[in-house]
């Protein structure tokens, strides 16, 4: 099969290459799925389970990509809930070969049923930005109606689903990001928005929930914006300035195939907006890694055909 390989580590992204590997097979409580859209992140090149097996062993040449949606082509011993040729998305594992190939072994429990009227490359851009909003927001944040929440890159890939699902819980929602953003955070639910480059963060004021997904100087400083009670949730590190008289948290998204299907369901609702920009060929999925300029939405790989 085709596949996007990373042999190199000290290579980054010019050591990736579209090269053939055999097909996987499933090994018990797996599927293996026919790639029809994958998602990444960029930065994936720099995580430790890139290079790494669970038990730290070297696991090079691997294939990136987290994100899959496809169709069921093997079952393995175990799993329950899908056959094959059955329509699934969701997440491959941190430390086992991705999704930029042609075929990926995924344990069951990390996909879920996708609805015949929900394109792949938009099934595809959902598990890690839907899963992470919802986690940091509802899991981990606990926001409720009335409440105020301030949530950093209002049009991303996480943002832009955050922003979404606090409006609908009945929050009032603070989105931030460049200036070229407002519009977009505002048409998705936001109340107001903040220009990170042009605005004082402080101007926010006092907020019950700061969703943090850029990390540095930013992270740090919306610590002091938490009241009393309040939650500072990050994916980016863990946090080294805390609110004075709440939690801090980071996280690291999961696999929840009951909330992928509801986030399905609110795709096919209408209620849910996913922002899917560059649509690439597993052919130019390496120059995704490096974009000549910046794509509003996200990049997905289309592998195959419906």
């Amino acid at each position: 099969m085709r596949a996007i390989v990373a042999k190199d580590r000290q290579a980054g992204v010019s050591g990736l290459t579209l090269s053939e590997l055999p097909p996987p097979h499933a090994a018990e409580n797996d599927v293996v799925v026919r790639v029809h859209a994958a998602g990444f992140t960029r930065g994936e090149l720099d995580w430790p389970g890139t290079w790494s097996d669970r038990a730290g062993r070297d696991r090079t040449p691997s294939v990136p990509g987290h994100e899959v949606s496809g169709v069921v082509t093997e079952l393995g011993y175990g799993p329950t809930g899908l056959t094959i040729g059955q329509r699934v998305f969701g997440l491959t594992d941190w430390t086992r070969n991705g999704s930029l190939a042609e075929y990926v072994a995924v344990e069951a429990r990390n996909l879920a049923p996708l609805p015949a009227d929900i394109d792949h490359t938009v099934a595809a851009a959902l598990p890690i930005s839907g899963l992470t909003a919802w986690q940091g927001l509802f899991d981990h944040a606990r926001i409720a109606a009335g409440q105020t929440v301030l949530i950093h890159g209002a049009a991303g890939g996480v943002g832009s689903i955050a922003v979404q699902l606090a409006h609908q819980v009945g929050a009032r929602v603070i989105g931030t990001g460049r200036a070229a953003d407002r519009d977009t955070a505002l048409a998705l639910g936001a109340h107001a928005f903040l220009d990170l480059e042009a605005d004082r963060l402080e101007d926010a004021g006092e907020v019950d929930v700061v969703f943090d997904v850029i990390g540095g100087d930013v992270l740090d400083r919306s610590a002091a914006l938490v009241r009393a009670g309040g939650t500072l949730v990050t994916i980016t590190r863990p946090p080294t300035v805390r609110p004075a008289d709440g939690r801090a948290v980071f996280f690291v998204v999961e696999p929840d195939r009951v909330r992928l299907a509801d986030l399905a369901r609110r795709v096919r609702e209408g209620r849910l907006q996913v922002r899917v920009g560059a649509v690439r060929p597993l052919d130019e999925a390496v120059a995704a890694f490096t974009p000549e300029r910046r794509v509003a939405g996200r990049t997905i790989i289309r592998v195959a055909e419906d």
